[in-house]
């Protein structure tokens, strides 16, 4: 079953960590432990397969920073902190898995985007995240992010 986006449905995207369009706690940064922060995911449909998260920063100087990529999550309400619910992909700086906030000097905004997907995607760990947002076109059901910013002291 194909989906348009027309039909898709939005997520309700929390963490216990940071609200939305406040601070990331340095824990969950460069500065600190680099983990990945625990996020909370509302209005899952229940059609729901897999889940993908990407997080990216679109203040970076180049272009769009990814920092995380993970897919084929089984359907959940809760992405664990230093989370490896599913495949990770390769980052913007050539890793797998979760490289946190990290900004030169200023101030910059952290998108965490969560994806429900009616499909489980054939992807390798060497994907990027224009593979993953390719193979995912006309299988999302739902979205939605939450927004935290972090500059360095």
């Amino acid at each position: 079953m194909e989906t348009t986006e027309s039909k898709i449905s939005t997520l309700t995207i929390t963490s216990s960590e940071f609200m939305n369009n406040s601070e990331i706690p340095g824990k969950y940064t460069c500065d600190g432990e680099n983990i990945s922060p625990p996020l909370g995911i509302g209005d899952l449909p229940n059609e729901t397969i897999s889940m993908v998260i990407i997080v990216d920063d679109p203040d970076a100087k180049i272009k769009t920073w990814t920092h995380w990529i993970m897919w084929n999550i089984k359907p959940t309400i809760r992405i664990k902190e230093d989370s490896h619910q599913g495949v990770e992909g390769l980052n913007d700086f050539k890793k797998n898995g979760y490289d946190g906030p990290c900004p030169p000097f200023e101030s910059h905004r952290y998108f965490f985007k969560i994806y429900a997907l009616d499909v489980i995607l054939d992807l390798p760990a060497i994907a990027t995240k224009e593979d993953l947002l390719e193979a995912m076109q006309g299988h999302i059901l739902a979205a939605g992010e939450i927004m935290g910013f972090y500059k360095r002291d």
